[in-house]
């Protein structure tokens, strides 16, 4: 008799068992919201930048996933079905649009309320005249619209009357044609969507992350302002140490593989030549690795710039023609164990610290 019953008994408790297991992966799994397990808002972020600001300025009130793993390049980023069901679960999400297609169309496909569009936040074209910095206006004017459900004014005026029916921000604007050569030539950042390396965008994207996580979870609003006022004067500090390091140079010209640092560029009236564009996978012509060699010269260039992520042979290969230098100048677009610093704050200083050796600093 208790050897027929216990056939029964194992198969409930294997029964309960997987019941059990399946309610766990719900709650904790991938594509569960941590939010229901502790309380914490759930924050998907599409890569570093994103996840560095959701971190700074969530604080203990966030639990912030990225979609991009450390080593991988964010621009060929192809999302599994888990990571799709990932990112229509979170309470909140923080991407850049126009740099990662695959997190795009993931997005479009998804219902979540919270949505913070970093270039929302920010002017991400560049016609050459703008040149203000944090440090012009020391006056905050993130303290003074908290009470507004949407709002967002940076210190360049632009209001918030035009909305993204999808983000928590300002409608993006289509980037403005500057007339330079955004593929081989100089590029100043009209198409490139690297804008967190300029601090002062970087501090108005980050302004508009705080308000979007103030209205995600209002019940801690103050935290997140409080987060947000503090990570802003981190950035004025980081920009005012680039423009006093880089206003008296030998140059004003550098050369790197990726032709990622339009922005940064822009910001401290330097001239970018990238050998690749934008793409940090594409082959240079003939035509252009002849053309650098003249700029080079002319320009009295002594180091070519490569990065962690992307091959550095191209670069190594124009810095033997030349005999040249070379040297890390890194996009931040994920943080490894080769990168130069643990964080946002400690790699955009040593890329200043390599600028200014490369361009003579006085």
């Amino acid at each position: 008799m208790n050897a027929r019953r216990r056939p029964l008994i194992a198969s409930t408790a294997l029964a309960g068992a997987t019941a059990l297991g399946m309610l766990t992966l719900s709650a904790c799994g991938e594509g569960g919201s941590s939010a229901a397990d502790d309380g914490r808002l759930d924050v998907v972020a599409s890569f570093y930048p994103m996840e560095f600001l959701a971190e700074e300025i969530g604080g203990e009130r966030v639990s912030v996933t990225t979609l991009t793993e450390p080593g991988v390049e964010p621009h060929d980023l192809e999302l599994s079905p888990k990571q799709s069901a990932r990112l229509g679960q979170a309470d909140m999400i923080v991407y850049l649009k126009g740099l990662q297609p695959a997190v795009d169309e993931a997005i479009e496909q998804t219902d979540v309320e919270h949505v913070a569009e970093a270039g929302s936040y920010t002017e991400l074209s560049h016609d050459g005249t703008e040149t203000q910095t944090l440090r012009d206006h020391p006056d905050d004017e993130h303290a003074d619209d908290h009470g507004d459900e949407h709002g967002h004014e940076d210190e360049h005026g632009h209001g918030d009357e035009h909305t993204d029916e999808h983000t928590d921000g300002p409608a993006e604007e289509e980037p403005a044609e500057d007339g330079h050569d955004h593929g081989d030539g100089h590029d100043h950042g009209a198409e490139d969507p690297h804008v967190w390396l300029d601090p002062v965008k970087y501090a108005e994207i980050a302004k508009g992350v705080g308000k979007a996580l103030e209205k995600a979870d209002p019940d801690n609003a103050a935290d997140y302002r409080k987060n947000t006022d503090d990570l802003v004067d981190r950035l004025g500090t980081l920009d005012k140490e680039f423009s006093d390091g880089l206003k008296k140079t030998d140059t004003r010209t550098f050369i790197t593989t990726h032709a990622a640092f339009g922005h940064l560029a822009e910001r401290y009236d330097l001239d970018q030549e990238g050998i690749a564009g934008l793409d940090p996978e594409s082959e240079p012509s003939a035509a252009r690795m002849k053309q650098l060699h003249t700029v080079a010269e002319k320009e009295k260039v002594n180091t070519v710039f490569f990065e962690t992520i992307a091959s550095d042979k191209t670069a190594k290969t124009l810095a033997g023609d030349l005999n040249l230098k070379t040297d890390v100048l890194d996009p931040l677009e994920g943080v490894t164990d080769k990168s130069r610093g643990e964080d946002y704050f400690e790699v955009m200083r040593a890329n200043l610290t390599a600028l200014k050796k490369a361009l003579g600093s006085a």
